[in-house]
């Protein structure tokens, strides 16, 4: 009987710190997510109010991204780090606080949603950019896989809890107990201490088109690399619907708070369970395949979302969502972090920002659109089907993504 390891990443103990903080912070988040989207479905009836929800985060990614990235190369990625968990917990509190008052708007939300994004915009690629500096270069799929599980357990907790927590003490509450969850964060930041990096030298503070210049050409002359971020947003253009959730919670399937909570953390559970099996495994062969087949995979089962009309397959539907999500997630990070030079990584994810927040927010405009014109069914269904088209157009595009078994790092550490 074959028992279960302690993966390798976590053997490197800053790393740990920043795992098991991400745990308590991403539930802490994914309850104040999926509690927004309830709270605009209770101000509002119309589809195109959560759909707006979507625009007002994927603005500040547009704008502030590769600003990001420069930053997150040009200066402390630790400290960037810190600051960024500020400005999330201060968002946090100013919705607890309008809730309480009973003085929020949906325009509040809205402004508090974007600052909330322009804060990401700057967090994301220092924090991702930070992993390969804690681990080696050999156990960064692994690293990788624990960051993927950390964020799902997470994105269960989260929304499970935070709709119990509405339907228990009220909508405030879920914004209360995500700003005490950037604790967690801010103490692991602190425990891990000074991390070295690469850096580059530019007299600009941060808007430096030659350093932006620098990421892009790079990321353009990389057909793993770009080709992975064109399917990342393509396939969650179309196939991203998760603030019409409420709408489907409510008023197809036909089920409450609680329900609604399980719905929201279905997709966590999927990722979950393929993060486990992936961070069992050993050396992950035939990487671009098997990334082919689980966006695939991701589309097929948005289909069956749509088409539910039960509570139990509506799940089971979102479950495979997610594990399908997971590895794609889980396959494109290594291939991008690896074939990236340390000095350039952050540009590389704020870039890949653009692809990966921008295609789901912006998706989640179109759905809002879909369904106010042709219903929540249609939009969700339409979508599956767009994202399967997209891996056949990239398939066709990029054949080398076929002949990837597995990818080799630029320089040893």
């Amino acid at each position: 009987m074959t028992r279960l390891r302690i993966p390798p990443a976590l053997r490197y103990p800053r790393f740990r710190y920043l795992w098991m903080a991400l745990i308590l912070s991403t539930a802490g988040a994914n309850m104040q997510l999926w509690a927004i989207f309830w709270h605009v479905r209770s101000l509002t009836p119309h589809p195109i109010a959560l759909g707006m929800i979507g625009l007002v985060r994927v603005l500040p990614v547009t704008f502030f991204s590769l600003l990001g990235g420069v930053a997150a190369d040009r200066y402390n990625r630790r400290l960037i780090f810190f600051l960024t968990q500020c400005v999330l917990t201060f968002v946090a509190g100013a919705l607890a606080c309008l809730t309480f008052r009973r003085a929020i708007t949906i325009w509040h939300i809205y402004a508090l949603t974007a600052l909330q994004a322009t804060a990401v915009a700057f967090d994301l690629p220092a924090r991702q950019a930070l992993v390969p500096n804690l681990v080696s270069s050999k156990d960064l799929p692994n690293a990788f896989s624990l960051g993927s599980i950390a964020f799902q357990i997470g994105a269960i907790v989260g929304p499970a809890l935070g709709g119990w927590t509405i339907a228990t003490w009220g909508q405030a509450y879920p914004y209360l107990i995500n700003a005490l969850s950037y604790v967690a964060v801010l103490f692991a930041i602190w425990r891990i201490g000074p991390v070295a990096q690469q850096r580059i030298r530019t007299r600009h503070v941060l808007l430096d088109w030659q350093a932006i210049r620098e990421g892009w050409l790079f990321i353009l002359g990389q057909p793993l690399i770009f080709s992975s971020m064109v399917l990342d947003f393509f396939a969650t253009f179309f196939s991203s619907a998760n603030t019409l959730m409420p709408i489907v919670a409510r008023d197809i399937l036909g089920v409450g708070e609680v329900e609604y909570g399980w719905l929201s953390s279905a997709q966590a559970i999927g990722a979950v369970l393929a993060g486990l099996v992936l961070s069992q495994m050993g050396e992950v062969r035939r990487q671009g395949p098997l990334f082919l087949f689980s966006v695939v995979c991701f589309g097929l089962a948005t289909i069956l979302f749509g088409l539910a009309r039960v509570f139990w397959l509506a799940m089971l539907a979102l479950i495979l969502i997610g594990a399908a999500d997971a590895v794609s997630t889980i396959l494109r990070n290594t291939i991008r972090q690896l074939l990236t030079p340390d000095y350039l990584r952050g540009r590389m994810v704020s870039v890949n920002q653009i692809f990966f927040l921008g295609g789901p927010q912006l998706g989640e405009v179109e759905a809002g659109v879909v369904a106010q014109l042709f219903g929540v069914p249609f939009a969700i269904v339409s979508g599956g089907i767009g994202c399967l088209l997209a891996v056949v157009w990239v398939a066709r595009r990029w054949p080398q993504l076929w002949t990837v078994d597995r990818v080799e790092p630029l320089a040893a550490d």
